[in-house]
């Protein structure tokens, strides 16, 4: 039986490009990367007196994530029942698959699937940051990752791509880590959809971030991530713990929320040069998005937001957006939008995508004219994250 073709042979181009990969962080980071002085308040994986894994956020367990349920996260492929068992017999480092923790591996893989590099983000670093109420202890921990995945990505040549974890705790301080973080190799920079002050991402206390990514000439994304029970918008309904499928299908409401609120606060006319990047949200919505945005902003409504143009504008200036080799209805949308505002992305290895994304990209990009596939494939990735 003849071997599957690789990306690049099924797709005729040699730069391909995830722009949205996972790592699973062993389970010692941030008790090896973080400042000595937050060592004892490290993130751990700990045994409790029946011999189980728990996730430890500040000497004490998270008080919503089952450290089992991480074995999960290198899922993709598997079937529920699959899952399960994993779940059940394995610890977190036990169930990470091939190239999820061990840069040699992921190399591997990414030769295998005919990719030239892969932007990666965390897994354990997803879900910390909305039970983190102490600001120094939240810019600790993002430090800790950031110092960690630039180490992690250090030897491969530039295909592996570090992306640095900020935690919007402070303008000034959120600065000065991404500067520190740019200049030790990370290419951008990432966002959770919300902020431990409450404060709006846009809010002009952040301005000397904006101003840092800007000079830098550095992406910030918008990436989803494990939200406050408290503070999710679907949380207007009780009893729906269980219900995973739904919760799952609401993630990208978040980034949504955040993306927004950069518009209202006339972020792009402050910092034309800004470049804001959204995440594992899909981008079949974006369409619908900005004919909403455009239209109401002709409206009284429009008022309140202090942007001297309409947002589609800005968006086709400043923003893009990555989607999932699976949206079937992306392809009639990206020339409408803008040929050279999309990305694509495995979310390798978490267990919400299927494993047949290469397939899922050769239909997707099909339809497209040589300029947008190439564009969609890795050239447009490339030229935003200074990678070509």
């Amino acid at each position: 039986m003849a071997e599957p073709l690789s990306a690049s042979e099924l797709l005729g181009h040699d730069n391909i490009i995830d722009a949205d990969g996972h790592i699973l962080e062993p389970p010692d980071v941030w008790e090896k990367y973080i400042d000595p002085a937050f060592r004892e308040r490290a993130v751990r994986i700990r045994l409790n007196a029946d011999g189980k894994e728990y996730l430890e956020l500040d000497g004490r367990p998270s008080r919503f994530f089952n450290i089992k349920a991480f074995a999960s996260l290198g899922g993709m492929g598997r079937s529920a029942s699959e899952i399960v068992t994993s779940i059940k017999t394995r610890t977190y480092t036990e169930a990470a698959p091939f190239g999820a923790m061990d840069p040699k591996e992921r190399i591997a893989l990414l030769d295998q699937e005919g990719l030239r590099a892969a932007i990666l983000y965390p897994s354990i670093g997803l879900v910390w940051e909305c039970e983190t109420e102490d600001p120094a202890l939240a810019d600790a921990y993002a430090r800790a990752y950031n110092r960690w995945i630039v180490d992690f990505c250090s030897d491969t040549h530039g295909r592996l791509v570090p992306i640095a974890h900020i935690a919007l705790t402070s303008g000034e301080q959120a600065a000065t880590e991404l500067e520190r973080a740019v200049r030790a190799g990370c290419k951008g920079a990432f966002l959770a959809p919300f902020t431990i002050t409450t404060k709006a991402h846009a809010h002009p206390d952040y301005d000397p971030f904006w101003a840092a990514a800007q000079d830098l000439d550095v992406p910030v994304g918008i990436h989803p991530m494990a939200e406050h029970p408290s503070k999710r918008v679907y949380q207007r309904f009780t009893d729906i713990k269980w219900a995973d499928w739904y919760q799952t299908m609401l993630g990208a409401q978040g980034p949504q929320q955040a993306f927004y609120i950069l518009f209202q606060y006339g972020l792009f006319d402050k910092f034309p040069r800004l470049k804001i990047v959204l995440l594992e949200s899909g981008a079949g919505w974006i369409g619908a998005a900005l004919d909403r945005m455009d239209a109401t902003y002709g409206t009284a409504l429009g008022h309140s937001v202090r942007l001297k143009e309409k947002p589609s504008f800005y968006f086709q200036r400043q923003c893009w957006i990555s989607g999932d080799p699976d949206e079937t209805a992306l392809a009639h949308i990206v020339e409408h939008v803008g040929n050279d505002r999309f990305f694509w992305a495995t979310d390798y290895p978490h267990f919400d995508h299927p494993g047949n994304y290469i397939e899922a990209l050769h239909n997707l990009v099909r339809p497209l004219s040589d300029t947008a596939r190439k564009n969609l494939l890795g050239d447009s990735v490339a030229k935003v994250y200074g990678l070509a």
